[in-house]
C-alpha cells in the first residue's frame, strides 16, 4: 500500500519508547486538571502566574467580541488589522521598554519569520544548542549560514564570532529561559560580545515574559539591557494566559516586518477576543505582583524538597524544574506512575530533548497551594523507595 510507510514510521515510534498520544484536559485550565476523566494536579502546564482562566481576562474577551465579533476576516495587510491590534503593540511596547512592537500569531510564527527576515545567505547567525525549535527551523528557513555553539559556552561562541569575521550580517539568538531546562542564559555577557564584534543580538522571551523584571516585562529588562538587545521576541499564551506572540524593538524594525515578514504577511491575524485577553493580562502583571512571589515560593518548596528526598533536579532559575532520569522508557513509565497517584508530570524525551536526558519537566504555578505541592511531594517520596535509580 502506497501508506504502508506510516505504521512503519509508528512501529519505529513505539519501539523506541517515543510514541506520543493526545491527553484530553475537560475543564478549565489550573493548578488541578480533569485529565482523561480523572482530577489531578497539575505540574505540566506553562500557566505560570495562573490566570489562563482569570475573570478579568474572560471578560475582556467577551466584551470584545460584543464589540468586534468573533474573526479578523483577513491578514492584517488586507482588512484584518483591527483597533486591538494596534492598541496591544502599544502595550508591548510600553511594557517591554521598546520604541514598537508586532502581534504574530505564534511564537513558532514569530521565531521562523524573523529569522529568514533578518538574515540569508552570505549571514551568519550563531545559536544555542538547546534553543527552541522554532528557532531551529527559523536558522533553516533563512539559507544563512547556522553554527550552533555549546549551551551558553562563551569561548566557544566568542571563537565563532572571531571565524565569521567577514561574513555579512552576523546574529547571535538565544532563548533566556531555556524551556526545558528553566535555566537562564549569560545574556549580559552575549551581548558584550555581540557589541565586541558587531553583531545583533535577538532573544527569546517566551518562558521569561510575565515572571522575570520589576514589572514582568522578562529578563532583558531584569538586566537592563533593553537598549542594547535588538530583537526581543516573547508569547502571550505562557505565564500572560491567552495566544500568539510579539516581536519588540525600534519601529524601523517593525516596519521591516510588516514589509517583508513572510509570517506575518500571509496568514489570518489573530481575532479581537485574543487581543483583547492580552491587554488584560499585561495590565494584571503589572499590578499584581503577588502572582510572582507566590509563584518563586512555590518553586523553592518543591525544589528544596524534591532534592531532600534525593531527586536529580537539575539547576534552575525558572518555575522548570528539570527531574533528569535518562532513559526515555524509565522516565514515560515513572511520569505514568506518579499519574496513577493524581500527579500530572509530564514526560520529555526526544527528540524534544537530546537522547540521554529525557526528564520529567515539573513546572510550578503561582496558583499551587501548599497542599497541591505537598501532595506532590508525598508521591515522589512513595516512589523514591522501590526505584532508587531515579534518586541520586
Amino acid at each position: 500500500m502506497a501508506q504502508g510507510f506510516i505504521k512503519t514510521e509508528l512501529d519505529e515510534i513505539k519501539d523506541a519508547g517515543l510514541y506520543r498520544r493526545l491527553q484530553r484536559v475537560e475543564n478549565e485550565q489550573g493548578p488541578t486538571l480533569m485529565l482523561d476523566g480523572r482530577e489531578v494536579i497539575n505540574f505540566s502546564s506553562n500557566n505560570y502566574l495562573g490566570i489562563a482562566n482569570h475573570p478579568a481576562l474572560a471578560a475582556a474577551a467577551k466584551k470584545a467580541i460584543d464589540r468586534y465579533g468573533c474573526g479578523s476576516g483577513a491578514s492584517r495587510l488586507i482588512s484584518g488589522n483591527m483597533t486591538l491590534h494596534e492598541e496591544l503593540e502599544a502595550k508591548l511596547a510600553a511594557f517591554k521598554g521598546t520604541e514598537a512592537a508586532l502581534v504574530f500569531n505564534s511564537g513558532f510564527q514569530a521565531n521562523t519569520g524573523i529569522l529568514s527576515t533578518l538574515t540569508g545567505e552570505g549571514d551568519v547567525i550563531f545559536s544555542d544548542a538547546l534553543n527552541h525549535a522554532s528557532i531551529i527551523d527559523g536558522c533553516r528557513l533563512s539559507r544563512a549560514k547556522t553554527v550552533v555553539y555549546s549551551h551558553g559556552d562563551l569561548d566557544q561562541l566568542e571563537a565563532a564570532l572571531k571565524q565569521a569575521a567577514g561574513a555579512g550580517r552576523k546574529l547571535i539568538v538565544t532563548e533566556t529561559i531555556f524551556s526545558m531546562d528553566g535555566d537562564e542564559a549569560p545574556l549580559t555577557a552575549i551581548v558584550e560580545l555581540a557589541e565586541k564584534h558587531h553583531a545583533m543580538v535577538m532573544v527569546d522571551e517566551a518562558h521569561a515574559t510575565g515572571i522575570f523584571g520589576t514589572n514582568g516585562a522578562g529578563v532583558v529588562s531584569k538586566l537592563g539591557l533593553g537598549d542594547r538587545v535588538m530583537i526581543q521576541m516573547g508569547t502571550l499564551g505562557k505565564a500572560l494566559g491567552g495566544f500568539g506572540a510579539y516581536v519588540a524593538g525600534s519601529g524601523a524594525l517593525r516596519e521591516l516586518f510588516i514589509n517583508r515578514c513572510r509570517s506575518f504577511i500571509f496568514t489570518t491575524s489573530l481575532p479581537p477576543s485574543i487581543m483583547a485577553m492580552a491587554i488584560a493580562a499585561i495590565d494584571l502583571v503589572q499590578r499584581e505582583p503577588e502572582r510572582r512571589e507566590a509563584l518563586w515560593n512555590n518553586c523553592r518548596v518543591l525544589k528544596e524538597a524534591l532534592r531532600n528526598l534525593g531527586f536529580s533536579v537539575a539547576e534552575s532559575q525558572s518555575p522548570i524544574l528539570p527531574l533528569i532520569i535518562a532513559d526515555a522508557g524509565k522516565c514515560m513509565q515513572f511520569s505514568e506512575r506518579l499519574l496513577e497517584k493524581g500527579i500530572f508530570a509530564q514526560g520529555i524525551r526526544p527528540p524534544t530533548v537530546p537522547p540521554g536526558t529525557s526528564r520529567l519537566r515539573i513546572t510550578m504555578m503561582a496558583t499551587h497551594t501548599r497542599e497541591h505541592i505537598d501532595r506532590a511531594i508525598d508521591a515522589f517520596d512513595q516512589e523514591k523507595k522501590p526505584h532508587d535509580h531515579l534518586s541520586r
